[in-house]
């Protein structure tokens, strides 16, 4: 089989492939993560990343290549999460830049386009590290450029480029010794290779097969059995549409309205969220019926902003938790109005109920939910930028993998003035804001702020999901681990003490105070016996315990 040139229908099928390949095996992609955390999420990130691209390019009923271009760029750069999902979102900028002036793709613009988007990737990223999916993107790009004066055949091109990438991608441990020490490959590389797999095989008009592997394979330890946890067919999906609108309110509404209101809903349907503000109400439910939805909320007024979306259609489970998200996001913010402008407003990403009131007590205008669990993509961003009536934002990530999000948020805002505060923890953003001065300029608070976070060691315990080896440990599957802003200090069987020697190691003779905020999954007493014991042991030091109410970390710590 020979192919001399890509038309537009071929790209899109090509490219809603490679979506789908990377879906399939997102759960793999998650396991090569080098840390064994709840939450190691390439694999998701990347997937979402694509998605959102693929729900734009699947809209397109007689695509173009300029077309196609668009919204492949602008979708993913929208629902960019995560560092690999912004790079990503960054190599799909950099392609399409080169595609979109041409009407068919052969051998010298392929070429072409994989170097753009190399390019374009490098440039996005402060600080590029060698042994990552920029190491196996920038060798698709070596090797199609070796092969434009070689062959015009792209079924030939691209099975040689592919080639090639497995090899990077092989050798990536040998550029990071922390993924040879892990026994894995790079997690970016291989979700790059797998949409470019699934993209190559709907290229040559294959059935593709997007069934999860099994297991991936680890130079040390046995690995973790693969679950598919998060797979949903549509057959799982009990409530069909995905129902949101505005109550714009003409009667009185109540405590016990809204309360009827709900259990109405929750008679037909489910995923319900019902926000009231003075006078209107924000609606999301899930039901087979939306007209008795809207029949209902017709008692209490007008409706406004009505959107309905049938998710057996959209059967994508990470389209469909993702438009859960932004739904609920939405509601839980107050309703939209019109506030006065101010000179400073300020967003911060947040990981749970006691880290939001914290926030907010400290001034936040704008909380994004999301951190460690779920990372927000650069679409949050711009919807929390777009809410805060202010002339300079400063966005507080508090999440190392939420940094580059937050700077394309930054890119893309015209209107305001962003300030990316670059924290990587829920305490360093605390110390950042708390050293915000209102009278000061932005430039000058900045810098302080930048500089109180750098005096903030941030600690994490949580269990491991799967047996490795990292930094000399050997570690099991449901252990208890404690990290730092780098790597894994402890490793035992109890929360409390591997807390304890987590905080052990984070302490130095000058530390002044220690910051205890609970999880979800930590009682206030558990909590308090472990500041007993710093208070025993340090007598000098301060200790501090909040209610964090985080998930998957027992303990976010901090020492000052």
């Amino acid at each position: 089989m020979t192919v001399n040139q890509i038309d537009a229908k071929l790209l899109r099928n090509m490219f809603l492939a490679g979506a789908k390949s990377i879906e399939a095996k997102k759960e793999y992609i998650n396991e090569l993560n080098v840390f064994p955390v709840p939450d190691g999420d390439t694999g998701t990130n990347m997937t979402l990343t694509i998605m959102s691209a693929a729900r734009e390019v699947n809209a397109m009923e007689e695509p173009t290549i300029a077309g196609l271009a668009k919204a492949i760029s602008g979708g993913s750069l929208r629902g960019a999460r995560g560092n690999s999902g912004v790079i990503l979102s960054q190599l799909f900028r950099g392609f399409t830049k080169e595609i979109k002036e041409h009407d068919a793709i052969d051998v010298t613009v392929m070429a072409n386009a994989f170097q753009k988007a190399v390019e374009t990737a490098y440039k996005a990223v402060m600080k590029p590290k060698e042994g990552t999916i920029l190491t196996v993107a920038r060798g698709g790009a070596e090797k199609a450029a070796q092969l434009v004066s070689q062959t015009d055949d792209l079924v030939y091109f691209g099975a040689e480029v592919l080639k090639y990438m497995e090899e990077v991608l092989e050798h990536t441990p040998d550029l990071l010794p922390v993924l040879k020490e892990a026994g894995v490959v790079d997690s970016g590389g291989r979700g790059l290779l797998e949409i470019m797999k699934g993209a190559y095989d709907a290229m040559l008009g294959r059935e593709v097969s997007f069934e999860p592997e099994a297991e991936p394979v680890r130079a040390s330890g046995d690995g973790a059995a693969m679950t598919n946890r998060d797979e949903i067919s549509t057959a799982d999906i009990k409530f069909g549409y995905c129902t949101e609108f505005i109550i714009m309110l003409e009667k009185e509404y109540t405590m016990d309205t809204e309360a009827e209101f709900k259990a109405y809903l929750e008679s037909i349907g489910d995923s319900i969220v019902v926000v009231s503000d003075d006078d209107i109400v924000k609606v999301h439910v899930h039901t087979n019926d939306p007209g008795l939805a809207i029949q209902k909320a017709l008692t209490y007024g007008s409706l406004t902003k009505m959107k309905i979306d049938n998710m057996r259609e959209e059967h994508h489970e990470r389209v469909i938790l993702d438009a859960e998200k932004q739904a609920a996001q939405q509601a839980k913010a107050p309703a939209k109005k019109e506030q006065p402008r101010k000179s400073v407003g300020f967003v911060a990403v947040s990981i749970g109920e006691g880290i939001n009131e914290i926030f907010k007590g400290l001034g936040v205008d704008y909380l994004i939910e999301g951190g460690q669990t779920m990372n927000p993509s650069t679409e949050d961003m711009l919807n929390a930028i777009d809410s805060v009536n202010a002339d300079t934002i400063f966005i507080l990530p508090n999440n190392s993998n939420i940094v580059l999000a937050a700077n394309q948020a930054k890119d893309l805002t015209e209107d305001k003035e962003i300030i990316v505060i670059p924290s990587k923890t829920v305490p360093q953003g605390i110390s950042a804001i708390i050293n915000y001065v209102f009278d000061k300029p932005a430039a000058e608070n900045e810098k302080n702020m930048i500089e109180g976070m750098s005096q903030v060691k941030t600690g994490q315990v949580t269990y491991a999901v799967r047996d490795t080896a990292i930094d000399g440990k050997e570690i099991k599957q449901g252990d208890i681990m404690g990290l730092d802003d780098k790597t894994i200090l402890a490793v035992g069987h109890d929360i409390a003490d591997t807390a304890y020697e987590l905080i052990q190691k984070m302490m130095e003779e000058d530390s002044e105070l220690v910051s205890i905020y609970y999880g979800a999954d930590t009682s206030e007493e558990d909590a308090s016996a472990l500041a007993d014991r710093i208070m025993q042991d340090y007598p000098d030091v301060d200790v501090e315990v909040h209610f964090g109410g985080q998930p998957i970390y027992y303990y976010v710590l901090s020492v000052e």
